[in-house]
C-alpha cells in the first residue's frame, strides 16, 4: 500500500488507540510524579491551555520521578521535600514530541534510565503532553512558547550555578525543534541537542529561525529514519546520520496488514530505540560520510578523512568522538543496521570482477554465521566487469562462516553460465587493517549454487 495513505491509517490508529489507552491516568500515587495523560473529551469542552510541567530523575531516584520547578532548589522546598537535582552534574533534558491521543509517552523513563546508566546525570522530563495532543497544525503553534517556558527554568537554573554548556537536549520528533528554539534563545551556548527523527510536516521548508539547525546548540546530532514522512530529509546538526539511508528500516512493515504501528510510526520510532541501544553500549554504531545514500551502498564512501580519519558514532561521546575542530556542519552520515536490538552492524564492501557477459544476469550474494544470514542481489549488465556493493553484517570479517554465489533469474533471457574472476569481502571503515577474503576462478551456472567455507582463520577462505 502506498505510503500517502497513512494519513487515513493514522486516523484508524488514533480511534484504536484511544480505545487501549482508556480512562485518563493522571499520577502514581503520591510520592513518584509521572507524565500526564491528554483525554479527547477534555479536548472537546475547551483546548487545552499550555501547561509545561517537570520530572527529575537520577541515579538516587531511578524508579520514582520527583516533580521539579522553579521552586524546587529554594531553602523552603529544600526543607519540606529536598530535591535530587545536582548543580555539579551535568543535565540531560528530554523533549517528548507530538502526541496522536493524548496519551503520555511510554518510553520516557526507558530512555531516562539509559541514560542514568550510561552517566552520572540529572534528567529533567520535559512534559507538555496537553499542548501537544490531537490537532498537529495547532501544536506546531505553540511549540515555540513552550521553548519560551523551558528556557525560564534553564535561566533559573543557570543563575544557581548551572552551566549552559552543561545542558544536553533530547528532542524527538517535534521535541527536536523546541529543543533547537530552547538553543535559540540562548545564542547557541547549549551544550549539545541530540534530534531522534526530528518533525517533517510543516518545517521542511522553515526558516532556520523556526527549525533546528547547527546553530542552536555548540554540538548538534541528529538520527534520521522516517525522513520521507514523518520525519526531516534534510540535515540539521552538525553531523546527521541516517539509518539505512534515512527512510525505510529494516523490520518495520511495509503493508498496514502486517502491523498496523509497524506500518505508520515503526520507522519514526525507529531512531528513538536505536538511540536508547546505542546507550547501553553494547556495540558501537558508526556513521561514514557520503553525499549519498546510493553513493554509499555502491562503495564509492569507504572511510571517515574528513574527520581526520575518526567516524563519528551514536550515543554520548562528545561531539561523537570527532576530534576535529571546528567541527564540520551538516555532515550526512549513513550505517546500515539490524532489524532488532542491539540494531548495530559491521559494513562490508563486496567486490565482484567478471569475464564479459553476452546477456544480462543476477547474482545473489549470501554470508553465514551460524544462524545469521545476510543476502545482496547484484545485477550484471554486458557493459560491465567490476560491481562494488556494501553490505552488513553482524559479526567481524574473520567471523564470516561461509559466502555463496547463485546464478539467479529468467531462464532464457539471463547469462546461463557466469565467470567469476574475483569475489573478495573487506571491512569498512577499518580497511587496511585486515587482509581482504577473496576467491578467484569461479564459474557459477544456473541452478547450481557456488558456495565456499571459512576456516577459521583469517585472511583467506
Amino acid at each position: 500500500m502506498p505510503r500517502e495513505h497513512k494519513p487515513v491509517l493514522l486516523c484508524v490508529l488514533t480511534v484504536f488507540t484511544s480505545l487501549v489507552v482508556g480512562v485518563e491516568e493522571r499520577q502514581r500515587g503520591d510520592e513518584c510524579a509521572d507524565l500526564n495523560n491528554a483525554t479527547w473529551q477534555e479536548y472537546r469542552q475547551q483546548r487545552f491551555k499550555l501547561q509545561v510541567q517537570y520530572l527529575l530523575l537520577t541515579r538516587r531516584n531511578m524508579d520514582c520521578a520527583q516533580m521539579f520547578n522553579q521552586e524546587s532548589l529554594s531553602e523552603t522546598q529544600q526543607q519540606q521535600q529536598p530535591s535530587y537535582f545536582n548543580m555539579s552534574l551535568p543535565t540531560k533534558v528530554i523533549v517528548h514530541g507530538y502526541r496522536v491521543m493524548g496519551s503520555k509517552p511510554s518510553w520516557v523513563k526507558q530512555l531516562a534510565r539509559a541514560l542514568l546508566r550510561a552517566q552520572d546525570v540529572n534528567v529533567l522530563v520535559v512534559d507538555w503532553v496537553y499542548g501537544a495532543s490531537f490537532a498537529y497544525n495547532l501544536v506546531v503553534e505553540d511549540y515555540k512558547e513552550v521553548a519560551v517556558q523551558i528556557s525560564i527554568l534553564i535561566n533559573q537554573l543557570q543563575q544557581r550555578g548551572c552551566k549552559l554548556e552543561s545542558f544536553h537536549f533530547i528532542g524527538i520528533s517535534l521535541g527536536a525543534h523546541v529543543a533547537g528554539f530552547v538553543g535559540t534563545l540562548f545564542d547557541g551556548k547549549i551544550g549539545r541537542i541530540t534530534a531522534l527523527d526530528p518533525a517533517g510536516p510543516m518545517f521542511k521548508g522553515a526558516d532556520t529561525f523556526d527549525r533546528l539547525d547547527p546553530s542552536d546548540a555548540l554540538f548538534v546530532d541528529a538520527i534520521h529514519t522516517d525522513s520521507d514522512y514523518f520525519g526531516i530529509s534534510i540535515p540539521v546538526g552538525h553531523v546527521d546520520f541516517f539509518l539505512n539511508g534515512g527512510k525505510d528500516q529494516t523490520g518495520c512493515a511495509r503493508s498496514w496488514f502486517a502491523s498496523m504501528y509497524g506500518y505508520v510510526i515503526c520507522d519514526h520510532m525507529r531512531a528513538l530505540h536505536v538511540y536508547m541501544s546505542a546507550l547501553n553500549g553494547s556495540c558501537p554504531m558508526v556513521g561514514i560520510p557520503c553525499s549519498s545514500y546510493e553513493n554509499f551502498l555502491k562503495g564509492r564512501c569507504l572511510d571517515c578523512d574528513v574527520f581526520k580519519g575518526t567516524c563519528p558514532t551514536i550515543g554520548l561521546s562528545p561531539n561523537s568522538g570527532i576530534v576535529v575542530s571546528p567541527v564540520p556542519r551538516e555532515q550526512k552520515l549513513f550505517l546500515l543496521t539490524t532489524s532488532s536490538p542491539p540494531f548495530c552492524s559491521r559494513h562490508f564492501l563486496l567486490q565482484l570482477e567478471v569475464s564479459p557477459l553476452d546477456k544480462s544476469a543476477e547474482v545473489e550474494v549470501t554470508l553465514t554465521t551460524e544462524n545469521l544470514r545476510t543476502v545482496r542481489r547484484l545485477r550484471l549488465q554486458t557493459d560491465t566487469t567490476v560491481y562494488r556493493t556494501v553490505l552488513s553484517h553482524p559479526v567481524a570479517l574473520c567471523e564470516i562462516d561461509s559466502i555463496k554465489l547463485k546464478n539467479t533469474g529468467a531462464r532464457f533471457y539471463r547469462q546461463s553460465e557466469i565467470h567469476v574472476k574475483s569475489v573478495c569481502l573487506s571491512e569498512f571503515p577499518s580497511l587496511g587493517r585486515e587482509e581482504p577474503l577473496c576467491v578467484n576462478n569461479i564459474r557459477v551456472r544456473r541452478g547450481a549454487p557456488w558456495s565456499h567455507d571459512f576456516v577459521q582463520v583469517c585472511g583467506s577462505f
